[in-house]
């Protein structure tokens, strides 16, 4: 075990309960620390149930395409803690994140707190304590009780599509959720919102008006699109006609232009060139990322595909599945899905968009955590609704079996989790 792991794994035990939505206990913490969260460059705070991460990774490759020093925040993470935290434009090295935690392990004097929380408080110490242009600060989980939710003042507030996910601390229904989310608007703060639901939308209209701002909603007051290849996004200020995002499904063109609106909107020093140069160059990891190369791949022959995605909702489902189809027409090939879940997720619910679609399901127990389906239990359901699925010991066994069918495009998918652990073994790290 690393000096890290061992670190991260004492502050794990500090509180009984992986996520306790509350704020009641860092804020004593880091008051003791000097309230770095007060001393922070101009934040831009995302919450929402999908499209979180994309979006801050095309605005990070905005201001970064323009010379920015750019934070990042984001969570969970792939392979290393360090992917979580991005101090001006690089992870923060292993050095410098093990004195952080140390630090705030003694000023919390084992009192307890959850996990996400006391390394939520490292973050702001660290990007307190290193100059950079902007923070892009992205939500745990909902919004009101995040705990990224101290940041009093953030220059603006992006709300990405909301749907059902976590509804045992969120809520059942979107309507309730959007009440979560919504609690990261802050008067006096711009806000722009994603394409919504019909259920969400009026919950955070309301609480906005509360708040007397007037977001830009997406779909009314900007709009984006595919258009010969090309990404045409359009609002109030006139038309951009810009390259196609790095981001691989037609989903990627909503989420390029809700971060262009918010670029727009928040006045980041960013011009149609530094978007465009973004664009072209944006990277996130496990995101219908195709691996090409390394010892999971070298599993399947030549002519076969092998993509990665963490999707585990059905939204997320329902995205990856088009972008499957789009690929699907430009080459007809038999798809098989490599499936691994947390127990916290339905294994029906992300596969349904892929019925029709899949030929075969082959599913796996995330390797190293005790929350997740057991392959048997993801096999069994998922003939339930009609899918040809058989478990698997592991990847790799997965990877052998669909070697045998030709020119086979193979998706593993179903957890962030699973997500991390692959790109592990294929020793693809993200930087």
């Amino acid at each position: 075990m690393s000096r890290t792991d061992a670190i991260l794994e004492r502050l794990s035990q500090l509180h009984p309960k992986l996520i306790d939505l509350s704020l009641d206990r860092m804020l004593p913490l880091l008051d003791q620390l000097g309230n770095p969260h007060d001393h922070l460059p101009p934040v831009i705070h995302v919450a929402g149930t999908n499209a979180k991460g994309s979006t801050i990774a095309y605005l990070r490759a905005f201001l970064e395409a323009a010379g920015k020093r750019v934070h990042v925040y984001n969570s969970p993470h792939l392979v290393r803690f360090n992917e979580r935290i991005r101090l001006a434009g690089k992870l923060v090295g292993t050095r410098r994140l093990n004195a952080a935690l140390e630090r705030v392990e003694q000023a919390n004097a084992g009192r307890p707190i959850t996990f996400f929380e006391i390394t939520t408080v490292t973050a702001f110490l660290l990007f307190a304590e290193t100059a950079a242009d902007y923070l892009l600060l992205e939500t745990g989980m909902g919004g009101t009780y995040d705990t990224t939710n101290v940041v009093k003042h953030p220059l603006g507030t992006i709300i990405t599509p909301i749907d059902l996910d976590h509804q045992a601390f969120l809520g059942n229904t979107v309507a309730e959720i959007a009440v979560s989310k919504a609690g990261i608007f802050k008067r006096g703060s711009k806000a722009v919102v994603g394409l919504q639901r019909d259920k969400a939308r009026p919950v955070l209209e309301r609480a906005a008006r509360k708040l007397g701002i007037a977001p830009l909603w997406q779909g009314e007051d900007f709009h984006g699109a595919s258009q010969d290849g090309r990404l045409v996004y359009q609002d109030e200020n006139g038309l951009l006609d810009l390259p196609p995002p790095a981001l691989l499904g037609v989903h990627q063109f909503d989420n390029a232009a809700l971060a262009i609106a918010a670029a727009r909107h928040f006045g980041l020093p960013v011009n149609e060139e530094a978007i465009a140069r973004g664009l072209r160059h944006v990277s996130w990891p496990a995101r219908m990322t195709r691996l090409q190369t390394g010892p999971l791949r070298d599993l399947l022959e030549p002519g076969a595909e092998l993509w990665l995605d963490g999707i585990h909702n059905a939204h997320g489902a329902a995205a990856v599945a088009a972008t499957l189809r789009e690929l699907d027409r430009a080459r007809p090939a038999p798809l098989v899905l490599i499936l691994g879940m947390m127990n916290t997720r339905a294994p029906a619910d992300v596969l349904a968009p892929f019925f029709g679609m899949a030929e075969q399901v082959f599913t796996v127990t995330i390797p190293g955590e005790s929350n997740a389906h057991k392959a048997d239990f993801i096999a069994a359901e998922a003939r339930k609704v009609g899918f040809k699925a058989r478990p698997m010991r592991s990847v790799a066994a997965a990877l052998k079996a669909a070697a045998g069918i030709v020119d086979v495009r193979v998706l593993i998918c179903g957890s962030l989790y699973l997500a991390g652990d692959v790109l592990a073994r294929n020793r693809t790290l993200p930087e």
